[in-house]
């Protein structure tokens, strides 16, 4: 029996509380007590959408008088929509491997891993060509790789492959043909790869894109230099591409692209003096509104963080979320 008395409630049955439920009559006393200690039940509310960037890994730098490589394909938005309680999975993609060997086809960098998150798909960027040219399977991409040196005629790789609208990336430049052994540029999130003008400079590497959806402006997504001669490679694009190599002298070898960005590797001059640089893997960031709460578990290891008014999180190896 359950006797009601003016200010408060006198029950048979003990009031009981606990992390995440509240059974029984508690009197405004109780209830506040329980408040303070922190053992009083929340409310969940998870978001119906996050804001997203999903960076992929970026295109290996070419070896011998090769090109630079392709940035990894960047997709951001917001009002992308989550379910709870089922586990969404992260894949961070790994960078490409720069080309080896000399005067083979086989030394194309290789093209950068798939980034994802739910259903987003960013494709990895394309690896740079070398001379002589070959197989061209591997210079398309998020962002196309730099074409190798311009005694190949080889173009740059195509961007934004697979299409997607707005797009992910951009053309790989491509080296003017009979100018000797500079190679040309890979693509970036925000320009195409730059063309070689003379036979000894590398083609600079397409500039990427800025996000502040960490909550610090950064750039992501740059394209590799290509390979110098004589004179000075391509330098990277902001974005964490890596600068090409040259032939000299000095040697220099190409740079490896910044890792967690999705930055191409700078291509590498003749494989004899000097090696290319592999691509950046990528990253994968999202945030909503602190007015919801945490996720119910993550795995991965993201960097999680709430400040502005956001919850972030910041994955750079592959993991899971569920809300």
């Amino acid at each position: 029996m359950v006797k009601r008395y003016y200010g408060g409630v006198i029950s048979a049955t003990q009031a009981v509380v606990n992390a995440v439920s509240a059974s029984g009559f508690f009197n405004s006393s109780q209830q506040m007590q329980a408040r303070q200690s922190g053992s009083w039940p929340t409310v969940q509310t998870f978001p119906p959408t996050v804001e997203y960037l999903v960076v992929a890994g970026g295109g290996g730098g070419g070896g011998h008088y090769g090109g630079g490589g392709g940035a990894g394909g960047y997709r951001t938005a917001t009002g992308l929509a989550v379910t709870a309680s089922s586990p969404i999975t992260i894949t961070v993609g790994a960078g490409g491997s720069a080309g080896t060997g000399s005067a083979s086809p086989t030394n194309y960098g290789s093209a950068g891993n798939n980034s994802v998150f739910s259903t987003i798909t960013s494709a990895g960027g394309g690896g740079g060509s070398s001379y002589p040219g070959g197989s061209t399977s591997q210079i398309n991409g998020g962002s196309g790789g730099g074409g190798g040196s311009g005694l190949s005629a080889l173009t740059g790789g195509a961007g934004n492959t697979p299409s997607t609208s707005p797009s992910q990336g951009n053309n790989g430049g491509t080296p003017a043909f009979g100018l000797g052994y500079s190679a040309a540029g890979g693509g970036g999130a925000g320009a195409v790869g730059a063309n070689t003008v003379n036979q000894n400079n590398g083609g600079d590497g397409g500039v990427g894109l800025q996000s502040s959806i960490s909550g610090t402006a950064t750039y992501y997504a740059g394209g590799g230099g290509g390979s110098g001669y004589l004179a000075n490679g391509g330098s990277g694009g902001a974005g964490g591409g890596g600068t090409g190599g040259k032939y000299g002298p000095p040697h220099l070898n190409g740079i490896t692209g910044t890792v967690n960005t999705g930055g191409g590797g700078g291509g590498a001059t003749d494989n004899s003096v000097g090696t290319a640089g592999a691509g950046g893997s990528g990253v994968v960031i999202i945030r909503y509104s602190d007015s919801y709460t945490a996720a119910t578990s993550t795995t991965g290891s993201p960097t999680i963080t709430v400040a502005s008014g956001y919850r972030v999180y910041k994955w750079t190896s592959s993991g899971s979320i569920t809300f």
